[in-house]
């Protein structure tokens, strides 16, 4: 096994909440997941905490696996993935979370897949007058937005400080715009400065542009779900 695949090596863990497929080491986890929150003691919560019903030997109590609060069985019914905490299976959930989950669920099955497969862009850096052919992906484990021309940049996700996605074709009374390119900003690891780096979809692969568009499109959901992935 070789080193990269070794820090993304994976084990099977049992927790309370479930079967989980986790990263054998935590400094390989993806910049979108999330950790099992902890339970609110059986102690502290005498009733259900969405409905207010008393719990008793007839009405048990039911942890929510994405918050942790106590719900009766009708407040937490519903079983739905949870890819962002690595779970092998669907699991019960409260219904607010249950809808955060499902909404996720549809990043992780389209944009997801999308953002791994790459795109081509015109890749220029800083505020140089020179620009470069790029195919640009998602890295396997998540973690990189990796960049292969006739040179090679790795952007860490959690570096990005900002994604500005560009757009045109739109008017004053609200007609449809497309996604033409973008502007990241990040931090190299060991400069507290900000690189900008700026993606556009280039002309001469014309049958690429749609391609190219819903690309940027999962660009954008990568920086809503990181970001709130950090305030978690």
């Amino acid at each position: 096994m070789s080193g990269c695949e070794a820090r993304d090596a994976k084990k099977l863990v049992r927790s309370l909440s479930g079967l989980r497929m986790v990263p054998e080491h935590r400094s390989a986890r993806s910049p979108f997941g999330l950790d099992e929150p902890p339970w609110v003691p059986d102690k502290e919560c005498p009733r259900c905490m969405q409905c207010d019903t008393k719990f008793d030997f007839i009405t048990r109590k039911h942890h929510c696996r994405r918050c942790g609060k106590c719900f009766c069985d009708k407040c937490c019914s519903k079983k739905v993935p949870l890819p962002r905490m690595c779970f092998v299976d669907p699991v019960r959930q409260c219904a607010e979370c249950a809808l955060i989950s499902q909404k996720e669920s549809e990043f992780y099955d389209k944009q997801l897949k999308l953002f791994f497969s790459g795109a081509t862009f015109i890749v220029t850096l800083g505020t140089s007058d020179k620009s470069e052919l790029m195919v640009c992906r998602l890295s396997n484990n998540q973690r990189y937005l990796v960049l292969d021309g006739n040179s090679h940049y790795e952007i860490e996700i959690v570096q990005i400080s900002t994604v500005q996605i560009l757009t045109e074709g739109f008017t004053p009374g609200g007609g449809n715009t497309r996604a033409i390119g973008m502007i990241l900003q990040y931090k190299v690891p060991g400069s507290e400065e900000l690189t900008q780096m700026k993606f556009m979809a280039s002309e001469d692969f014309s049958s690429n542009k749609k391609l190219s568009a819903s690309w940027l499109a999962a660009m954008h959901k990568v920086g809503k779900t990181s970001e709130k992935a950090e305030k978690s």
